[in-house]
């Protein structure tokens, strides 16, 4: 493809590159010379093909690089278990069994507690704090903490807030979640473990029949749209709100740093606009499509129900400190942790006069 047509197709998605571009750094230089190499890369995912909005995040990403680069530069998506499981995406990219996968960085906590951030931390930012701090410097944090296994991420998908589990029976006190097993991932999961859960961290795929089968009591996932697809309101009745460990989850293109440092520059800034559209349409989707399926599960019988104060109460108090406690022993934690506690108090006071006021007085009750 000639640096012609290449400028050509990138203007379709010219706002999207200048918006992405504060967060991966790349310049907009476009080089001259010949027809740019025809490149195929496989991108391993953690989700099953079933769930259309999240897996389709990975597969709008790819479907965008190809149209942009006239078919030349294509990714293959593969959902969880093709080639590698779920919760190996990191892995099989850093280790080079991949070019790039798509996945939450919140699964990878055990390796890292600060991946948390990149993704949803309990009592963090919703999408839109998300994307203002990942576009507008928390972005460079985060790929320099990636730097140590050797991968970049881009924001690419954003679920918005989830909600808070599906529970086979209700949880009203502290005392209801004692010994409870429950499928939770990241730093949520140690906020749930300090108030007695048994935590569990499971692929999405296997999430319905650990909770039909009772190997676990309860599960959260995404929220109503996806949770349907999986069927888990056929293995528990309680639904639970809010999601407060992810107000505002972003999912990540994972890219092996040494095969980014391969592809022409053309291509890198053709996948980084890829990536930001993907985390655009993604949140517009599930914004869409959950609130018309909220109410179809509650007319199937689902009973909605929200977390009680003292959980919520008790979950926060366990969340800062973990937080704290991070941060006095983890100098990686607490070099990204600092600033993004900064911006995190900002931006709610911020938003507080901005939407919440508003939000406040328009916002009916919820419906059960």
């Amino acid at each position: 493809m000639k640096r012609r047509q290449l400028l050509s197709n990138l203007a379709i998605g010219s706002s999207t590159a200048a918006i992405a571009a504060a967060c991966a750094r790349p310049t907009t230089t476009v080089a001259t010379g010949t027809d740019l190499p025809r490149l195929e890369w496989r991108m391993v995912t953690s989700w099953p093909k079933s769930l259309d909005t999240i897996f389709g995040g990975a597969q709008d990403l790819c479907d965008r690089v190809a149209a942009m680069t006239g078919d030349r530069f294509r990714i293959t998506p593969f959902a969880a278990g093709e080639i590698v499981g779920g919760l190996e995406v990191l892995d099989a990219v850093q280790g080079g069994t991949v070019e790039c996968g798509h996945s939450a960085s919140y699964y990878y906590v055990g390796k890292n507690k600060a991946f948390g951030f990149p993704t949803a931390v309990p009592f963090g930012l919703t999408a839109q704090q998300q994307n203002a701090w990942l576009y507008s410097g928390g972005g460079d944090l985060i790929n320099e903490l990636y730097s140590d296994f050797n991968v970049l991420i881009f924001p690419a998908g954003n679920t918005g807030a989830q909600m808070g589990g599906w529970f086979k029976r209700e949880v009203n006190t502290i005392q209801d979640l004692q010994g409870l097993k429950m499928r939770i991932p990241g730093i949520g999961g140690e906020v749930m473990a300090r108030l007695g859960v048994n935590v569990q961290v499971l692929p999405g795929g296997e999430v319905f029949l650990a909770l039909d089968r009772g190997t676990i009591d309860a599960a959260e996932w995404v929220g109503p749209y996806d949770d349907e697809k999986l069927g888990l309101q056929n293995a528990a009745r309680f639904y639970y709100y809010p999601g407060w460990w992810e107000p505002g989850a972003t999912l990540h293109a994972m890219v092996n740093q040494s095969a980014w440092q391969g592809l022409p520059k053309e291509y890198q800034d053709v996948f980084t606009a890829a990536a930001f559209q993907a985390n655009a349409v993604m949140l517009a989707k599930y914004e869409s499509r959950n609130q018309e399926a909220l109410q179809k599960l509650i007319a199937g019988g689902t009973q909605l129900r929200p977390y009680s104060q003292d959980i919520l109460q008790a979950a926060a108090r366990a969340t800062e400190e973990i937080f704290e406690e991070s941060a006095g022993q983890d100098a990686a934690f607490k070099k990204l942790y600092d600033p993004w506690k900064q911006f995190r108090d900002n931006v709610r006071r911020w938003n507080g006069v901005n939407e919440l006021s508003f939000e406040a007085f328009v916002t009916p009750p919820p419906a059960n």
